[in-house]
């Protein structure tokens, strides 16, 4: 017998047509992917730039923890809860990797009766993207290693080759090894695609134009004289571009209640900037009279990328936010081992309220109204809600209960009451943290102190060095986007709570110029992650009706 979840999940499906048509898309502009799924024309797209925006609103969480936080499951619930209340309203999200879905995070469409449908289909191939992305990306990587097998006219140096290759699957194996080019070796290695540059141009491009110009300012090496070498000058981004061609277009699905939701774009926020495409929430704005758009991971990292790069790329002015936070989540914040979390302890609670705070306040240093959803789950107590209620109270700030995960949109009514009050309320100055203007070393710096907690960035004199000779190449005004843990504030994963007075430990910096920001590498993350000891992919399989079971 199917759970009830699999019963709920087929007996939501609408036609998706019909999903179209709640946002007033004709049928005539979508490209069904099967009966459930579309891409949504961008010549359609393109003819509705008169129309004026709806507010956009961001949903971001606290640090995460293995207990869970429910930031996606909650986007998804609002979203519900603000069509009941008679809102046009969409959910536009990120389309998940194959590499924690195979590995440890698992899916990402929400969950319960607040998730979007068809699940199995989003967390894995999808309509294709992601591996068109891959496709495009190593496209350029053998054109680059064809022109130096067949002369090298540019005289690019190998020594200074810095575009890699992709791949959507966790394989430290593949994060460094050598190449050889006509007896001439060289360091290499491969980028989950998802932090790759060619995903971050994807999703920052705002049409074919742009698209194009991103893809030619790729630098993917210097020559003997140490001037830039790009993928324009191999001749590559035609052909890039054809691959992007029907990926370009956004995704359309619809949560279990079939409201619509768009799905396009995957970057990490750990180690990228953790947004859905510009293009899926521009068309988001033109459709709907609220947008509910989600950065990855914590506000310390998704938030921030959302605001510094996204919002200042696209010109965008949120008008709301949203940090999800867990009773259980703030007692492991607080000290509380994983096994302890049905035990109530207000005291622990109280302590790792800490990191809520901060994630509030940071939000706050950005101009936009917040409010927080108080993800609820079986076992926090009444005096548990009080605490993070009256503790929020005390920065002005309403903790709201909400029971979507359960109870669907109408667990999240409440919620949303609060959102489009804040929304609507013309309460928000959004303004970025850091001007163009600053130099690069002092935007990583200005992250770090004003959202991290921390004292000082360790910057090598290598590294220094790099973003100096950037910036007196005309690029000193690119945004930096620093990839760090997403377990701490600070570069130390165990380091739970909000640390302060840190070190920010830089271990290399790269520029994605066609993207258009600076990579900053801290600590020890990887660009390319790796699978746990016992991987989720253990326990995915197809069960004897050929049904795909294991994957959450």
């Amino acid at each position: 017998m199917k759970p009830d979840i699999e019963i709920a999940r087929e007996a939501a499906k609408k036609p998706i047509g019909e999903v179209a048509a709640m946002l007033g898309i004709p049928l005539e502009a979508i490209s069904p992917y099967g009966g459930d799924k579309a891409k949504i024309s961008l010549d359609y797209l393109d003819s509705l730039a008169q129309r004026p925006d709806g507010r956009l609103i961001l949903m971001t969480g606290i640090s995460p923890t293995p207990a869970g936080e429910g930031k996606t499951t909650t986007l998804v619930g609002l979203n519900d809860a603000l069509n009941r209340l008679g809102h046009k309203a969409v959910a536009c999200l990120r389309e998940p990797s194959l590499g924690p879905c195979f590995g440890m995070k698992g899916g990402a469409t929400g969950g319960g009766m607040s998730q979007l449908t068809p699940m199995d289909d989003i967390n894995l191939h999808f309509t294709g993207d992601f591996h068109a992305i891959t496709a495009a990306n190593n496209l350029l990587a053998a054109m680059l290693d064809n022109h130096i097998h067949w002369g090298n006219a540019l005289g690019i140096d190998l020594d200074s080759v810095r575009f890699r290759r992709t791949l959507d699957i966790n394989d430290r194996t593949l994060r460094e090894f050598p190449t050889t080019t006509k007896g001439m070796t060289r360091d290499t290695g491969f980028d989950i695609v998802a932090a790759s540059e060619l995903m971050a141009i994807f999703t920052l491009a705002d049409g074919f134009a742009d698209l194009d110009r991103r893809l030619g300012d790729i630098v993917v090496a210097d020559n003997r004289d140490g001037e830039p070498v790009y993928s324009r000058d191999l001749e590559a981004v035609g052909a890039m571009t054809v691959l992007l061609r029907q990926a370009m277009a956004p995704n359309l699905v619809q949560t279990l209640e079939n409201n619509p939701a768009l799905v396009h774009g995957g970057p990490f926020a750990n180690i990228a900037h953790g947004c859905n495409s510009i293009v899926a929430t521009r068309a988001s704005l033109k459709l709907a009279d609220y947008v509910v758009s989600e950065a990855g991971f914590g506000a310390d990292l998704g938030a921030e990328k959302f605001f510094n790069i996204k919002c200042r790329v696209a010109g965008l002015q949120p008008a709301a936010a949203v940090v999800v936070a867990t009773v259980r989540a703030l007692k492991m914040h607080g000290g509380v081992a994983r096994a302890d979390l049905a035990k109530p302890d207000v005291a622990a609670l109280a302590e790792g309220m800490a990191n809520l705070r901060r994630h509030v306040q940071n939000v706050g240093k950005f101009g936009v109204p917040v409010v927080v959803a108080l993800n609820r789950f079986d076992g926090d107590t009444p005096q548990e809600i009080d605490s993070v209620q009256s503790a929020m109270a005390e920065l002005g700030v309403e903790a709201v209960e909400c029971s979507h995960w359960a109870d669907g949109g109408r667990g999240a009514e409440k919620l949303a009451g609060k959102v489009r009050e804040l929304a609507d309320s013309g309460k928000a100055a959004f303004k970025p943290i850091y001007p163009d203007d600053l130099s690069l070393a002092d935007k990583i710096r200005a992250v770090a102190r004003k959202i991290y907690g921390a004292a000082d960035v360790d910057l090598p004199a290598a590294a220094a060095e790099q973003l100096r000779q950037w910036e007196a190449q005309g690029r000193g005004h690119l945004p930096v986007c620093i990839a760090k843990t997403q377990y701490s504030f600070s570069s130390d994963p165990t380091a739970l709570g909000a640390p302060s007075g840190h070190t920010l430990p830089v271990r290399e910096v790269r520029l994605f110029n066609g993207a258009g920001f600076i990579v900053v590498i801290t600590g020890n993350i990887m660009t390319m992650p790796a699978l746990p000891r016992e991987p989720a992919a253990n326990h995915i399989r197809l069960d004897a009706d050929r049904n795909i079971v294991g994957l959450f």
